[in-house]
Order: C-alpha cells, then structure tokens, then sequence
C-alpha cells in the first residue's frame, strides 16, 4: 500500500493526502489521511501545493495581460448593458 500512496503522489502531484486517500479508499484499502501524510514525509513528499506547479507570484504575472484586458475593455451603456 505504501508503494501505490507514493505511486498516486508522484503521478498526481497536485492531490494531497486527504485525496490520495479517498482513492485508496475506493480502491478498498482502508488507511488512514495522516498515515498517508507519514508515508509521503518520510519519502520527501511536500505537502500538495508546494509540490508541483507555478507560485502566486509566476501565476499572477502569467495572468495580469488577460485581467488587465478585462477590467479596461468594457462599455457600461446607459441602460445598464455591458459591451
């Protein structure tokens, strides 16, 4: 078991332990979150949004041309439409 939690944590690197272990679950292994959480820690696992994936910062900067692009590309018509 502790083969397929790491397994599901390296394939999925956005699910954390509570997830990994809903699909254990499914799969009819009963264990529990925090086991999994000892299991992923003591094999180097961080804890799920730090372990793959862009920073606030890198998401922000990657994002702002098309926020910027919403916010001053709109028309407000007297009768309340928005163009």
């Amino acid at each position: 078991m502790k083969g397929l939690a790491l397994r599901l944590a390296r394939e999925n690197p956005r699910w954390g332990c509570r997830r990994i272990q809903g699909e254990l679950a499914r799969l009819g292994h009963r264990i529990g979150a925090s086991t999994v959480w000892k299991i992923l820690t003591a094999d180097g696992f961080d804890p799920a949004p730090r372990r793959g994936g862009p920073t606030w910062r890198e998401f922000l900067t990657s994002q702002a041309g098309a926020i910027i692009a919403c916010d001053f590309l709109h028309i407000d018509l007297v009768d309340l439409r928005r163009v």
